[in-house]
């Protein structure tokens, strides 16, 4: 199968085929403008690549080990390898990003870095990179998520950040990027907004994409050293997609290689019921970007829906669209229990606890290997589940 070229980065105006974009305020544009255009000379200067690079391996603990699960694989008769982005210092594939927004504000002169969170592991790492560069810290959360992922916050008020919460609405993620961006608004001229996953206005999905490729070039390096070959198929779990598009950056132009982006199917495919946009969105317009987003018939946006709080938000990044859109990935559904029966089981035969989010790429790699289509396939463990033990040990038994 062919795909053709492959739009790396987007075009002039933001956009990845007909997703993306940048639809904001006019106020906005030029400090966006001065972003890009900071970030671009940034990623060619050595100074700021070589302290990147530092924070990244001597900080973060980088690389992350791609794992060959051996239980695993000989109960599926099938290669089952993990990118093990849980042993990353804070957790998560989030501090990858977060320490290059950290550099990139101290750069632009900033003083503050204001964001979101859902799940809390985007909070953690933008704490902890505000912490290791001196930089204030304001951090948006919902109510419902504050109470559910209490280990998180915690972590972050250690680490100095100032938590705000949202009662708005669900309470929980989109209404977080929503408080955080009205505060962003009043504050641009000394601060910046570290957004957490590959979604927003131009230029953030590229900022994003760019931070976490490190993940796609380690792994794709890692697994040739390790199997002699590419993987059959890489999985990765799909909310904003910022786990995703990292690790799909090292194998996008690999046609060997069956790339599966997995949503939270949730309770239902009903509205409401679910995060899955890309499988039930319709093309829209939300937080500065065209993307697939969850919609009613009138076009409103509705709510969203997974027990795996940084999955739960009604859009999606858009060069996810895109590779929908050419046919180069294939997004599909896990629902709760799928995802919760992974995490259990991926604990009790590995002894590798994961989190709630990378638990759907995992219920969706163990479908997979079920079918004998792949010999070996690589599945992004994008964060550990420390911050889900006693959500989930509440409301499901072992």
């Amino acid at each position: 199968m062919g795909f053709g070229k492959i739009n790396i980065m987007p075009d002039s105006e933001g956009f990845y085929g007909n997703y993306g974009g940048q639809f904001v305020p006019n106020e906005l544009k030029k400090e966006f403008q001065k972003i890009a255009e900071t970030f671009l000379n940034c990623i060619k200067e050595k100074e700021f690549n070589d302290e990147l690079n530092d924070l990244l391996e001597n900080y973060a603990g980088r690389p992350s080990p791609v794992y060959y699960a051996k239980n695993l694989s000989a109960k599926y008769n099938c290669g089952i390898y993990l990118k093990r982005e849980d042993l990353n210092h804070t957790g998560a594939h989030k501090i990858n990003h977060s320490l290059g927004e950290a550099l990139l504000a101290k750069r632009m002169g900033k003083s503050k870095l204001i964001a979101e969170t859902g799940a809390g592991q985007h909070g953690v790492a933008i704490a902890t990179a505000a912490a290791i560069t001196g930089l204030e810290c304001d951090i948006y959360m919902g109510e419902i998520d504050i109470v559910k992922e209490k280990p998180n916050v915690e972590r972050m008020k250690i680490l100095g950040a100032n938590i705000v919460p949202v009662s708005d609405g669900t309470k929980t993620l989109k209404e977080a990027v929503d408080a955080s961006f009205n505060a962003y608004l009043k504050e641009y001229n000394t601060a910046m907004y570290a957004i957490g996953s590959a979604v927003g206005p131009y230029p953030f999905p590229m900022i994003i994409e760019y931070f976490q490729s490190v993940i796609g070039r380690e792994a794709r390096e890692q697994f040739l050293k390790q199997a002699g070959k590419l993987p059959d198929c890489i999985i990765a779990c799909v909310g904003g997609g910022s786990n995703a598009i990292g690790l799909f950056s090292g194998f996008i132009e690999d046609e060997s290689v069956d790339i599966y982006g997995v949503e939270p199917l949730g309770r239902s495919s009903a509205a409401g019921d679910n995060a899955a946009s890309m499988n039930f969105g319709k093309d829209g317009i939300i937080h500065g970007f065209k993307c697939k987003v969850l919609q009613d018939a009138d076009g409103k946006i509705t709510n969203a829906y997974s027990v795996a709080s940084g999955l739960d938000y009604p859009g999606v990044g858009p060069k996810h669209c895109y590779l929908a859109e050419i046919g180069r990935v294939k997004y599909d559904v896990i629902d709760d229990n799928e995802a919760i029966n992974a995490f259990y089981e991926l604990s009790k035969a590995e002894g590798i606890i994961p989190a709630l989010e990378s638990s759907h790429a995992v219920a969706y790699g163990l479908k997979l290997a079920k079918t004998g289509k792949y010999k070996d396939m690589l599945i992004n463990l994008s964060g550990r589940g420390d911050k889900d033990i006693e959500f989930v040990l509440s409301k499901f038994n072992c």
